[in-house]
């Protein structure tokens, strides 16, 4: 399998929560899942680092429990929904 390369994350991550809606999320693994059914767990790290960029570039918000956080500095699971 040849790795995803960021815009394709990228375009991955924005085309879930897009159609998933504003007030929802969507976790990273969705992603990683979408790109790579069999060997996602590899694309976990490529998928959050893309996804903490979305949030630097104001496309995004990095959430735990329903607020917003820093993904970078959250412990535990992430979520993304759409800003």
């Amino acid at each position: 399998m040849t790795a995803p390369t960021p815009a394709e994350i990228r375009s991955v991550l924005l085309d879930l929560v897009r159609r998933r809606g504003p007030d929802k999320t969507v976790c990273p693994s969705e992603a990683a899942r979408a790109l790579a059914p069999t060997g996602w767990r590899e694309l976990m790290e490529d998928v959050r680092q893309e996804a903490y960029r979305l949030a630097d570039d104001g496309l995004v918000d990095i959430t735990q429990q329903g607020r917003r956080v820093d993904g970078r500095t959250a412990g535990g699971p992430i979520r993304v929904r759409l800003r």
